[in-house]
C-alpha cells in the first residue's frame, strides 16, 4: 500500500465513521436515550393485528409484506400501543405501482365486522406521481390536505415518491398540526379539522393493503417503523 493510499484509506474511515447508523428494525443506544419505541422486531408481528379485511399480512426478510387478497376492503395491520402527540419514521417500498396503500395515524375502530373498520386520517402510500405524503381522513371525511383537491397537476401530486424503491417516511404530529416529509422532502403541512381531532387526538398507528377487487395480487413492504412520543406544547 502507497503512502497516498494509505492516506486516502484514512481520510474516508474518518468521514464515515459518523454515519454508521442501526441496523435495520433496531435503534441505536442514541435512539433509545432520546426516547424512539421500535415498533416492529424484523422477525415477527407481535404486538400488532389485523382488522377490516382479510388481506394478507407477514414479515418476511426483515420486513413486513402486506399482500392483496380478491374482494377483501381495506385492511389494516394495526399496533397495540396508542399514540397521540409523536414523530414517527418508517420506510415503505410498493412492490407494484398498481397498490395504493397507506399509513393510519391516531386511528381507532368502529363497528365489529372483520375486527372493526379502521377510522381516522392515514398518509398517502402510492406510486409517483401522485399523492403520497398527503393526509386523507379513512372513513373520516376524505382528503384532509388540501393539495389533492386541486385541479392543477401542478398541485395535486408530486414526484418525491421513488416508485419500486425503498422510500423513507417522517410523520409529525402534535395536537392539530401534521406533517409530513418523504425521501427529506417536506409534503403536508396541516391543521387537521378540529371536529375530527376532537374525535381522534390518540390512537393505533395501522398499515393499509387496500382493497383491489378481483385484481392482483399486489404487495408492500414496511421495515424500520419507530415512534418517539412528543408533548404538545402548552
Amino acid at each position: 500500500m502507497t503512502r497516498v493510499t494509505a492516506i486516502v484509506l484514512a481520510t474516508l474511515m474518518l468521514a464515515t465513521a459518523g454515519l454508521v447508523r442501526a441496523e435495520d428494525n433496531t435503534l441505536t443506544p442514541e435512539q433509545k436515550a432520546d426516547g424512539w419505541q421500535n415498533l416492529f422486531d424484523g422477525k415477527t408481528l407481535d404486538g400488532w393485528s389485523v382488522k377490516s379485511g382479510v388481506a394478507a399480512y407477514k414479515a418476511e426478510d426483515g420486513t413486513i409484506l402486506g399482500t392483496t387478497v380478491a374482494d377483501s376492503p381495506n385492511t389494516f395491520l394495526v399496533s397495540d400501543g396508542q399514540f397521540k402527540d409523536f414523530e414517527l419514521t418508517f420506510e415503505v417500498k410498493l412492490e407494484n405501482n398498481e397498490l395504493n396503500s397507506g399509513m393510519q395515524i391516531r386511528s381507532k375502530l368502529k363497528g365489529d365486522k372483520y375486527g372493526g373498520r379502521v377510522y381516522g386520517p392515514q398518509v398517502e402510500i402510492e406510486a409517483g406521481p401522485g399523492q403520497s405524503g398527503y393526509i386523507y381522513g379513512e372513513a373520516a371525511g376524505g382528503w384532509q390536505s388540501p393539495e389533492p383537491k386541486s385541479k392543477d397537476p401542478k398541485v395535486n401530486q408530486h414526484s418525491h415518491f421513488k416508485n419500486k424503491e425503498w422510500n423513507q417516511y417522517r410523520v409529525r404530529a402534535v395536537g392539530r398540526k401534521i406533517e409530513t416529509w418523504i425521501n427529506g422532502q417536506k409534503i403536508a403541512d396541516l391543521t387537521y379539522d378540529q371536529k375530527l381531532y376532537d374525535d381522534n387526538p390518540e390512537g393505533f398507528i395501522g398499515l393499509q393493503v387496500h382493497g383491489v377487487g378481483k385484481k392482483g395480487p399486489y404487495q408492500v413492504r414496511w421495515k424500520n417503523i419507530h415512534i418517539k412520543k412528543l408533548s404538545e406544547p402548552k
